[in-house]
């Protein structure tokens, strides 16, 4: 009887905490019952049940996306199976993905109580990867029920979306309550903010063994500035399709919200703030500012693959369409000055699946009638091997960008590195090949992408999930082998 259930040969293992620059070991990985049990060179073949040829490529810890959106403008169910095999050609294995009551998603209001159980049911059973879910407090009773979903559903992370005051998903609005579905006597502004960060800390102080997986997220843009800005590049007229969205919702915007989230989180003593998909050079600027002011507060710093690869003029049409906005290559290119000094966290995707026909208006042309976000994990590792060892980014920092830095941070313990007694979560990377992206190509339902005829020279070959062989030569294989991730203690 085979004593290894499956072997990995002759694979260059690379792992977030070997020296930085080192060449990747080559080695064999054993898993045993969905962990990795032996990381040697030279493993005995002859008792595996399943030996898998690695070809000498690079082995990548699975990478855990932090930020993915299943469920917001396609069914939940659907998404949950086309958008993990999606994330599975990118490499992914975990996917942590934001949820909230309201417009999209699940599209109603309510307690998490009854709403959450509804999520869990609809993606039971259909994911190609691990997933875990952040949750977005919208309302006064939401604030109350946090300690429930972190005791009863193993929900560590929650998000605050500063915009959603006065704007919008996808721009100007007028009718907050009915966006939100919140009760008509409560606002969504910057108390209820504060008031979000004092019940996460409240459960930080009544649950001290969840203490340190405890964390907030925001969503860092100011609603007034663009409002105000929106009605301004509309009626100038002289800006159309990306470049006019970025200028609708500038990168101060983006600043001033960074700045009053980080006094907040200082005025009410909430340690653990990550500050997502930061896109300009301003945003990170005040991030780094506030760090030096508030050097208690623990604060994490996101930028999405999307930022790093495309700008207003590269991206594929109006299908980038983002919040925040593509920038102008100039942010494109601090982006990357502020990853390799080391001033960044991790990489995501902020995948969010929006069909050809929900993405477009009825003018194809006018980028104030799309509707705002567009997949993309697929491109994730692909994209930052590739173009992060062109700048001289390490293989292991790509690592740690993607996979050991999120989970730690989210409360994945067995997660993120290649290394004993840690979940066979492996993306096989070929370094060497050049690719063009098309979206035909893609497992998302999404039948466009702003990243359209891209040149990558990196691939994912093959992605592992606890050992489970999800994704190989090029295709999905095998049945849905994703598992929810309580997370916490």
């Amino acid at each position: 009887m085979a004593t290894t259930e499956l072997l990995i040969k002759n694979v260059r293992v690379v792992r977030p905490g070997d020296p930085d620059g080192s060449a990747p070991e080559a080695l064999d990985i054993a898993v045993n019952d969905g962990t990795i049990t032996r990381v040697a060179p030279g493993l005995p073949a002859d008792d595996a049940a399943t030996v898998v040829d690695g070809r000498g490529l690079l082995a990548f810890p699975g990478v855990v996306d932090a930020h993915q959106h299943w469920g917001i403008y396609n069914d939940l169910a659907t998404d949950t199976a086309t958008e993990s095999r999606a994330s599975a050609q990118g490499g992914v294995t975990t996917s942590l993905t934001y949820m909230r009551t309201g417009q999209y998603y699940l599209n109603r209001g309510g307690p998490y109580r009854d709403f959450f159980p509804e999520v869990l049911a609809a993606s039971e059973g259909r994911s190609y990867v691990d997933y875990a879910f952040h949750l977005a407090p919208m309302s006064a009773a939401h604030i109350e029920e946090i300690p429930y979903l972190v005791e009863e559903h193993g929900v560590t992370s929650f998000k605050i979306f500063m915009f959603y005051g006065t704007h919008g998903l996808h721009g100007r609005s007028t009718s907050q309550s009915e966006f939100l579905m919140i009760p008509e006597d409560e606002r969504y502004d910057l108390a209820h903010f504060e008031f979000v960060m004092r019940g996460l800390q409240r459960a930080r102080e009544a649950l001290p063994e969840y203490a340190d997986s405890l964390s907030l997220s925001l969503h860092c843009e100011t609603a007034e500035i663009m409002t105000a800005y929106t009605k301004m590049v509309e009626r100038d007229g002289s800006l159309s399709g990306l470049r006019a969205y970025s200028a609708s919702r500038p990168p101060h915007s983006e600043g001033l919200a960074v700045t009053i989230a980080s006094y907040l989180a200082h005025e009410t003593g909430l340690p653990n703030i990550n500050l997502l998909h930061l896109s300009s050079e301003k945003a990170l600027a005040a991030a780094i500012t506030m760090k030096a002011a508030f050097p208690h507060i623990d604060f994490r710093r996101e930028v999405t693959i999307g930022h790093l690869l495309a700008d207003v003029d590269t991206a594929h049409g109006i299908g980038g369409k983002v919040n925040p906005p593509l920038r102008e290559r100039e942010d494109v290119e601090a982006l990357w000055r502020h990853v390799l000094a080391g001033e960044v966290d991790w990489v995501v995707s902020d995948h969010a699946c929006c069909k050809d026909e929900m993405k477009f208006g009825a003018d194809r042309d006018d980028v104030f009638l799309a509707k705002s976000g567009f997949g993309g994990a697929e491109y994730l590792l692909p994209g930052l091997v590739g173009e992060g060892t062109k700048r001289g980014m390490s293989l292991q920092k790509v690592a740690q960008l993607t996979s050991w830095n999120p989970a730690q941070r989210y409360g994945l313990k067995r997660k993120g590195t290649i290394a004993e007694g840690y979940d066979a979560d492996i993306a096989l990377v070929d370094p060497d090949v050049n690719w063009t992206v098309r979206a035909a190509d893609s497992e998302s339902t999404q039948e466009y992408t702003p990243f359209e005829g891209f040149a990558m020279t990196a691939r994912v070959t093959d992605t592992f999930v606890r050992g489970n062989r999800v994704y190989a030569d090029g295709a999905i294989t095998g049945a849905p082998a994703g598992r929810y991730l309580r997370r916490g203690r």
